[in-house]
């Protein structure tokens, strides 16, 4: 694993939002009624609930020093004391009734002079009171570490239009580049990072094959990375013709397929505001700066985000976000085709 950036600070603690096991309840199955905290051993098929009364709170993790296990607490966290061990338990992947896959990180916290405890980190936003079926765990999942958590990223060698027209690969872009954006003409660019990070799991990258979308060679970005739409057509199942997909939600195993294996070098840009920018000529998002967002992202990485955008607090370009059963029902067929008539190619 490695990971830079442009005139990067010392890291600060890492920092992720994350639950209580008390808050994951099996209501059905092998181990119905107990809590994830509860439970002796995790069982495929079983049904789970976040609880209506869950929230997440602040987890800071210190930087190990090399070859430093385990993970230890830092001081300002939520749960237990500065010095806590943190242990990566196992990797779950479960199934909302939707379709659609959400992994955990499973963490043991092992409390001073106290019983373990389980605090569970999900990768993707979790809905409370909602059917999710555990599917398959993972124990002691070498390849995952809390640090490798990247949102919106595109591959190397994606060309970014710039405000002159030309199109270059992200990674020769340098902070100041003034950038084509679709709302507000050149901007510049604030930030640009990179991670390289082992493509399995969530962070296998998603590849739109040349000419779904009218792009001119394979789009490669990460499973979260949205995609913007807009659909020529009104449909009375959105309510905007403008929508943010996840690329995940695109996946059909034909014309967008998920790329498992190897190493990805990602790299993601920011500006002054979340913008709509153009890779491969297909409409996309920048890094959108909030704390929650940052929060899945490399701790050098996040520690150079938060020196140069202090308000962290940056508002959501306008969108519908689309969900897999939305776009189920729309039929990606459609979605492919949806292009607006200025769009470039």
């Amino acid at each position: 694993m490695a990971d830079d950036s442009n005139n990067t600070p010392e890291a600060a603690p890492h920092s992720a939002e994350v639950f209580s096991g008390d808050d994951f309840i099996v209501t059905t199955g092998a181990n119905q009624g107990d809590t994830l905290d509860m439970a002796a051993e995790a069982v495929a098929g079983d049904i789970y609930h976040l609880s209506r009364a869950a929230v997440a709170r602040t987890l800071l993790l210190q930087r190990p020093e090399a070859g430093g296990v385990p993970m230890r607490m830092a001081a300002g966290s939520a749960f237990g004391a500065a010095g806590d061990a943190v242990r990566l338990m196992q990797r779950m992947t479960l199934m909302a009734p939707d379709g659609d896959a959400t992994e955990l990180l499973v963490l043991e916290h092992k409390k001073v002079g106290a019983e373990p405890g389980i605090l569970v980190l999900p990768l993707s936003p979790m809905q409370p009171r909602i059917d999710y079926t555990l599917l398959r765990i993972e124990d002691d999942p070498e390849a995952v570490r809390l640090s490798d958590i990247i949102c919106v990223s595109f591959g190397a060698g994606t060309l970014i239009s710039l405000s002159d027209g030309r199109q270059v690969p992200i990674e020769t872009l340098r902070p100041g580049d003034r950038i084509l954006t679709r709302d507000h003409g050149p901007q510049p660019l604030a930030w640009l990072g990179r991670a390289t990070l082992r493509g399995i799991g969530s962070f296998a990258p998603v590849v739109i094959t040349s000419g779904t979308m009218g792009n001119d060679g394979d789009l490669v970005v990460s499973q979260h990375h949205r995609i913007f739409i807009y659909q020529r057509r009104p449909s009375t199942l959105t309510e905007t013709p403008e929508l943010l997909v996840p690329a995940r939600h695109l996946v059909d195993d034909e014309k967008v397929l998920l790329r498992p294996g190897g190493f990805v070098d990602y790299y993601s840009l920011a500006f002054d505001r979340h913008e709509i920018v153009y890779a491969q000529g297909i409409p996309c998002e920048s890094l959108m700066i909030t704390e929650a967002t940052v929060a899945r992202l490399p701790e050098s990485l996040a520690a150079d985000i938060r020196a140069r955008f202090p308000a962290m607090s940056q508002v959501q370009h306008y969108g519908q976000e689309a969900s897999k059963r939305l776009l189920d029902t729309l039929g990606r067929g459609a979605i492919f085709q949806s292009r607006p008539p200025d769009e470039p190619r």
